[in-house]
């Protein structure tokens, strides 16, 4: 096999997209699971389904990584899905650390290498903030924040980017937050919606750099064969908007009212020190993306609801 992409973490709510999109374009697509029969149930059509985790130094799925065109690296433990205990932070962490390090050190040895390695990081990398007035929008050019997510993201970087001096192009795909009905914040969100309970959580002053899933597979697709994309990016739409107004525009696509704001203590009783990072924000843009001339297919957050609400994206 040659000229073939592979994805890790193609039955998340990125990766399953993603690869429909290219299996559907007539790529030749291999996914690294976990359990690689999951991933061919969930994920059809594909040209091989390899065991992989974070935890595999080496294995048969070295093999499949000759003559790939591309490694896209979507998998890591999710964040803000259990409760934040050490164990749970830690398993974040090494997820990420651990598989991103196995994929470039496995490169290595190969006779032909990937032609870019598109890693997946998170505008967590900025740090945290309470305000959307707090800072000014930031660039990829901006440095690194203090806290857990921020270590997380900049470490997870590091990792990736010795694939370089392979002569492999790397991209660090840095995503705000990931709309889609399927799972993650919307989705969360719609649920108390439903019932005429929604609202903001936190006190809706945080900043939410936000982006359809649509967008995020299309930067993606466009970073594998564009030698311009490389290093960081942001993935992010270009006007970032307050938890109080994406609570509203949501309310006003389903037809409900935005009344009723989710307390910290509601969300710390659930995740424990993870809740200061579920009420908190960053104002980020999307500068590169901008630079290049990239079209969003949907820059406006109403726009975008509207689309995923009303398909069930």
């Amino acid at each position: 096999m040659e000229g073939h992409i592979i994805i890790t973490g193609a039955t998340g709510i990125i990766g399953s997209e993603l690869a429909r999109r290219l299996i559907d374009s007539g790529k030749s697509v291999v996914v690294f699971a976990r359990s690689p029969q999951a991933a061919a149930a969930k994920i059809s059509g594909a040209a091989g389904y390899v065991r992989w985790d974070a935890d595999m130094e080496s294995g048969e799925w070295t093999g499949a990584l000759e003559g790939a065109h591309a490694v896209i690296h979507l998998a890591g433990k999710p964040l803000l899905d259990a409760r934040w205990t050490e164990e749970h932070k830690n398993a974040c962490y090494d997820s990420r650390i651990r598989g991103t390090r196995a994929l470039v050190s496995a490169m290595k040895n190969l006779s032909k290498k990937p032609e870019v390695f598109i890693s997946s990081s998170a505008i967590g990398y900025y740090g945290a903030f309470d305000r959307c007035d707090d800072t000014e929008g930031l660039l990829e050019s901006a440095g690194a924040g203090n806290d857990f997510l921020a270590k997380v993201c900049r470490d997870w970087e590091r990792e990736a980017l010795p694939a370089e001096a392979l002569g492999v192009r790397v991209v660090l795909l840095r995503t705000g937050i990931v709309l889609s009905t399927r799972s993650g914040m919307l989705q969360k969100m719609m649920t108390p919606f439903s019932f005429f309970v929604g609202g903001p959580v936190g006190s809706g002053n945080q900043c939410i750099s936000w982006i359809h899933i649509d967008d995020e597979v299309g930067i993606i697709l466009e970073a594998l064969d564009n030698t311009a994309y490389r290093g960081p990016i942001n993935g992010v739409c270009p006007e970032p908007v307050t938890m109080r107004d994406f609570a509203a525009e949501l309310g006003s696509v389903m037809g409900r009212p935005s009344l009723l704001p989710v307390p910290k203590l509601a969300v710390q009783i659930l995740l424990g020190e993870g809740a200061d990072y579920a009420v908190k924000g960053q104002k980020v843009l999307p500068g590169f993306l901008k630079k290049q001339g990239y079209r969003f297919a949907w820059p406006e957050l109403h726009d975008a609801l509207s689309d995923l609400v009303g398909k069930g994206k």
